[in-house]
């Protein structure tokens, strides 16, 4: 899902779609995919977090989720309402996130290696670049041998 300010449309529309042709995609209608991501505060702490701590915390604070991931770091989920508030209570207990914002997430995910997954590196770098572009999401997990390559 690409989200660009413009003062020409047509443009950035032609930009967009030229990046997408450009490595193999396909440029759909607005709104298309909107229904596989929704907008969430999202807040990262590093691995050595206290987990449990930051766990307890998070959700006494009005955090909807709290993941741990492989690497163990962990992300705070909460409701871009409440996310200035789940920011400030955690702060205030000792929990500076890495990074915070509001953002999309995607609901699902799809898996890419190979090829597929070098054009796709290659595309988010490019639609990224665009100077009207403001932000890009997806639903890609890149496999660590594309990566390494990469």
């Amino acid at each position: 899902m690409v989200d660009s300010v413009t003062a020409d449309r047509s443009r950035t529309g032609s930009q967009v779609r030229e990046t997408f042709t450009r490595y193999g995609g396909n440029l759909g209608a607005q709104g298309s995919v909107s229904y596989l991501f929704h907008e969430v505060g999202l807040m990262t702490f590093p691995p050595g977090t206290d987990e449990a701590r930051l766990m307890q915390v998070a959700l006494e604070a009005g955090a909807e989720d709290v993941i741990v991931n492989d690497d163990t770091s962990i992300e705070v989920l909460a409701d871009p309402v409440e996310f200035e508030t789940v920011r400030a209570i955690l702060t205030e207990k000792g929990f500076e996130p890495s990074t915070a914002e509001v953002t999309e997430r995607a609901s699902i995910a799809a898996p890419l290696a190979g090829e597929a997954g070098e054009l796709m590196v290659k595309l988010l770098e490019a639609l990224e670049g665009l100077d009207d572009v403001r932000d890009v999401y997806s639903n890609v997990e890149i496999s660590d041998e594309v990566l390494a390559r990469i």
